[in-house]
């Protein structure tokens, strides 16, 4: 075996330490120590002891902790001397890991537990450290094992107790305060208690991870649906991969299960399906599956037992099975636990969370999750969780309330016959009223016809026919019509749907004069011959006429508004539901003929009809379209109003694509007002819910979530944003380049908000990437500047390097962005000397920064040139050529820092700096920076009070650089002079502050 050098264990440390956490950073950190122990260095087996505690802390391995920490405590009763007050102050620190890995290690008895806890006390008191990290490792202690008096005592002690340097941060002392009132049932207080941690403002390297999780049922329980949603993306987010986290992982899919989120519980398993096997630290484990159960339970109440699970050990599972092997094994650490405690404590309190009933029958999260397959077979749910339904209507009454919303066209109907349906086939055919038979089938031929069924044709005569056996001939002849109606929907020949037409209309007009229903079934008839007749006459003139959509074109147009102006008049008083429907094509008509004018009249009278008519859901349709066409005619408040509209008349509409438009459409709206983002978003959000549920996730809900997450970045909520982002990207980049580029461009911008520039830099580059063939190179340059910038605050100055250069030499293409140009020169600059501060990279820093300077010179003389009309403003490019002055005394600045502390470094009589450094003048150097930074503070004095704030930042550069080569008087003159033009400008004038930051800078520079 190869024993590793001093040297060799050192580096490995340092490997360790940045190495991601689980198994494999702790299998590295164990032959460290082996390593460390064997070659005989203390100070380094103390330290790789220390390593391996952390390793394993930040893994699902904590329990294991305890064997390095009691050697490790040894070495400190051995020779206390040898650990400094760093090392001895990590030392008591890690006591508090080791209590709590104690507690949740059913293996170690409760007197050797309670004895770790006395000694932890003792070492504490002798130290002089507060009892308060003892009294809440009691208070753990205490309430695993059902002693709540002590608990409670306990409880108290911890937070009457001081704090000091041993105490846990406040946003883990708040997170154990929080969950201690939970267990007592005060979930109020614990949000209380946990809001500085839930807001930001108390943080820490697990916090406020942990709470996200913890907060999800609380919130859930008090009804506050929208911190619930936030806190579980948010949340998942931060722990999502974190092996330490497992708990928080547990908790974020048993959310999923309780809140109508199955099919998002069960992604969220499958991305930790690799965690799933038996874990070194059952509590983390038991907690972890605890979750895990909440949701294979949930799925086979809801008849998914059967459908595959992830696999658990390499053996594949059905849901029910992996349910039943993951009980039996947390039953047994639970059962392990009470035997260890002498309680059922802790097997009470799992078996409560794993039987827990759903706390929402759904809350949309906005994140886009697949749909859970359609159960082969439903299994009844158990007894303990079954919820009494209503009692069912009789059938009698049922059909009833169906016969009376379908001659109301009312949007229920489907629903009822759909139920009915259900009830007709569990009976003997002999059974049923033939005339309710026919009615079922009735409406499945429509269900078919409306599907485009192959078979919808056949249904609709069988029906026909059965109507007229019947004596039902106003049903028959509304099924005449839809036979025409279908076979212009499949493609029939033009002459065969016209047969069709004149047929129901005969049918219609034979109707015995008395029959209530005979002037509807006629106008019918009419109105569908004139919208049929209208297509086929576009499909008779071939393929050179002209669409619907092409405006300033009639095409026969102008013969159907006249056809269905006739019908709207003829029937407004009799029939105006019928009217309506006319009125909306009549509306469409002038859309298509580029008349948007003249097409909101109409669409509103269309709205308005229908609502007077008692119909207000058939009002919906108009009402989006006319919300539309508003914000195309830039109208938006009538469009907001139109949109409510459409919202409210929508209650009564069961069709969940109507449900998700309405929505959509008021969402987008509101998101283009400065103050809508929250109702945006919160539209939007169910918008996408409805998509989903009209399994149209990948087209209207996509588009929902697209603006949901802008109203959630405009909200300044930027982790929700990318989540909901993230999650629906696949389907928002199949719908076209220029959305794809804009998609791309969005999430890069909140990776950015979230400091997340590697993941932004990729997003800007893959757009970049899509925009690479288009004709105008300004997308792909600014991509790519994007990129870059991103490049280079993650450190990656080749890649970034790379990406500007790319970017400039688009902007060149363009010829027409010099400011753009200016600014990629001067990133570049700044990168130059960043990995080597030798003579080159300086040179090549001055020569990028002054080829900035020659590209705007060139610019304002272009301007002067060719401004029209005279005068124009060229302030952008001359405050441009002021911040390249300044820019490039700062980068003389950072080459004199950089020589002055090579010159350090190397001491005297060191021969370390190169030659070329060493005859840095330094004195040279710094004149040139005091003339371009007093060049720039004139220039932006020319340009006026607008840049008040560069002239000061100039004026301070240039005195304090003055400062530095001995010439106080002239910085102080300098500034000085600046300071009194500033008081004799007009009040308002100056921005606030600006004097006394001016002032201030004036007295340090003579103190």
């Amino acid at each position: 075996m190869t024993v590793l050098t001093r040297e060799e264990i050192e580096q490995g440390l340092a490997e360790n330490r940045n190495s991601p956490n689980g198994t494999a950073r702790n299998a590295h950190a164990e032959v460290l120590v082996g390593a460390a122990e064997a070659i005989g260095d203390g100070p380094l087996f103390r330290t790789a002891l220390d390593n391996l505690i952390n390793a394993y802390l930040w893994s699902a391995e904590s329990s294991k902790m305890l064997v390095p920490f009691a050697r490790l405590l040894q070495e400190y009763d051995k020779d206390p001397g040898a650990f400094d007050r760093w090392d001895a102050h990590s030392l008591f620190w890690q006591f508090k890991w080791v209590a709590t890995a104690i507690s949740d290690s059913p293996e170690i008895p409760l007197p050797s537990a309670v004895g770790w806890l006395d000694e932890m006390e003792r070492r504490y008191r002798i130290a002089g450290y507060s009892e308060r990290p003892v009294r809440e490792s009691e208070m753990w202690l205490a309430d695993a094992i059902g002693d709540d008096d002590r608990a409670e005592r306990a409880h108290r002690a911890w937070l009457a107790a001081e704090r000091d340097d041993m105490s846990d941060c406040h946003a883990c002392e708040l997170n154990g305060q929080g969950a201690y009132a939970v267990l007592r049932g005060d979930d109020a207080r614990a949000l209380e208690l946990w809001q500085p941690v839930l807001a930001g403002e108390r943080t820490c390297a697990e916090e406020p991870h942990r709470l996200l999780a913890t907060s999800l049922l609380p919130l859930l329980r008090l009804g506050r649906f929208d911190e619930a949603r936030s806190h579980h993306v948010r949340g998942y987010r931060m722990a999502r991969g974190n092996e330490s986290l497992l708990p928080s992982i547990g908790k974020h899919i048993e959310f999923c299960a309780l809140s109508g989120n199955e099919s998002r519980g069960l992604e969220i398993l499958a991305e930790h399906a690799a965690h799933m096997s038996p874990l070194v630290n059952v509590d983390d484990q038991l907690a972890f599956h605890g979750g895990i159960l909440v949701l294979l339970r949930r799925l086979t109440e809801l008849g998914h037992g059967r459908s595959p699970a992830v696999p658990y050990d390499g053996v594949p599972h059905t849901v029910s099975e992996l349910y039943e092997v993951l009980r039996a094994s947390s039953l047994e650490i639970a059962r392990r636990f009470d035997v260890r405690n002498g309680t059922t404590r802790v097997s009470d309190r799992f078996l409560a969370r794993i039987e827990r009933d759903p706390l929402v029958d759904v809350l949309p999260l906005g994140v886009r999750s697949s749909a859970l397959p359609r159960p082969a077979a439903a299994v009844t749910a158990p007894a303990a969780t079954a919820v009494p339904a209503a009692p069912a209507p009789g059938l009698e009454e049922l059909v009833e309330r169906a016969r009376q919303a379908r001659d109301q066209r009312h949007p229920a109907a489907d629903g009822l016959w759909a139920e009915i349906g259900v009830r007709v086939d569990a009976r003997p055919q002999d059974e049923v009223d033939p005339l309710l038979a026919a009615d079922v089938a009735d409406q499945r031929a429509l269900t078919a016809a409306r599907a485009g069924a192959g078979n919808a044709a056949e249904l609709l005569e069988a029906v026909r026919d059965r109507y007229l056996e019947l004596g039902r001939a106003e049903r028959a002849a509304l099924a005449q019509l839809r036979l025409a109606s279908e076979a212009a929907q499949s493609g029939a020949e033009p002459r065969r749907i016209r047969e069709l037409l004149a047929a129901a209309l005969k049918a219609a007009e034979a109707l015995d004069a008395d029959e209530p229903l005979r002037g509807r079934r006629i106008a019918l008839a009419e109105l569908s011959s004139i919208r049929v007749e209208s297509y086929l006459r576009s499909l008779e003139a071939g393929p050179d006429h002209g669409h619907l959509h092409e405006p300033g074109q009639d095409h026969g147009h102008g013969e159907l508004a006249a056809e269905l102006a006739a019908f709207a008049a003829s029937y407004e008083e009799a029939l105006p539901d019928l009217a309506a429907e006319a009125e909306e094509m009549l509306g469409r008509v002038a859309l298509s003929q580029g008349d948007p004018e003249r097409a909101l009249p109409l669409l509103a009278a269309s709205a308005a009809r229908a609502v007077s008519a008692g119909m207000p859901w058939q009002a919906v349709d108009a009402l989006v379209l006319r919300a539309g066409v508003l914000m195309s005619v830039e109208r938006p408040e009538e469009a907001q109003e139109a949109a409510r509209s459409a919202l409210e008349h929508s209650a009564q509409v069961t069709e969940a694509e109507t449900q998700a438009v309405v929505r959509l459409t008021l969402a987008d709206i509101l998101l283009r007002r400065a103050d809508g983002a929250a109702e945006a978003a919160e539209h939007a959000l169910t918008a996408a819910h409805w998509f989903d549920q009209a399994d149209l996730t990948a087209d209207g809900g996509a588009q929902a979530r697209l603006v949901l997450a802008r109203a959630y970045a405009r909200e300044g909520r930027h982790t929700d944003a990318a989540e909901v982002l993230q999650s629906t990207l696949p389907d928002l980049l199949e719908h076209g380049e220029g959305q794809a580029v804009s998609v791309r461009e969005f999430l890069g911008d909140l990776l950015r908000q979230l400091n997340d520039p590697r993941a932004a830099a990729e997003q800007y580059l893959l757009a970049a990437e899509v925009a690479k063939g288009w004709e105008d190179a300004h997308p792909q340059a600014a991509l790519a500047q994007a990129a870059a910038e991103q490049l280079s605050a993650a450190r990656l100055d080749q890649e970034a390097t790379a990406a500007y250069e790319r970017s400039l030499e688009l902007f060149r293409v363009t010829g027409d962005a010099p400011v753009a140009e200016v600014r990629i020169l001067r990133s570049l600059a700044w990168l130059a000397p960043r990995e080597s501060t030798g003579a080159p990279a300086w040179a090549r820093a001055r020569e990028l920064m002054d080829e900035a300077g020659a590209v705007l010179e060139a610019a304002l003389a272009e301007h002067a040139a060719n401004a029209e009309p005279a005068g124009a403003d060229a302030s952008p490019l001359r405050a441009e050529l002021a911040q390249t002055w300044l820019q490039l005394a700062q980068v003389l600045d950072w080459r004199v820092t950089s020589h002055e502390q090579s010159e350090d470094e190397s001491g005297d009589g060191d021969e370390s700096a190169s030659a070329s450094e060493s005859e840095v003048d330094v004195h040279a150097l710094r004149l040139e920076e005091i003339d371009l930074t007093a060049r720039a503070g004139e220039l932006y004095a020319e340009l006026g009070p607008n840049h008040l704030g560069d002239r000061l930042q100039c004026v301070q550069y240039a005195a304090w650089t003055e400062q530095e080569i001995g010439r106080e008087d002239e910085g102080a003159t300098r500034l000085a002079a600046l300071i009194e033009e500033l008081r004799a400008m007009p009040e308002g004038v100056v921005p606030d502050g600006l004097l006394e930051r001016a002032q201030s800078s004036l007295d340090s520079l003579r103190s």
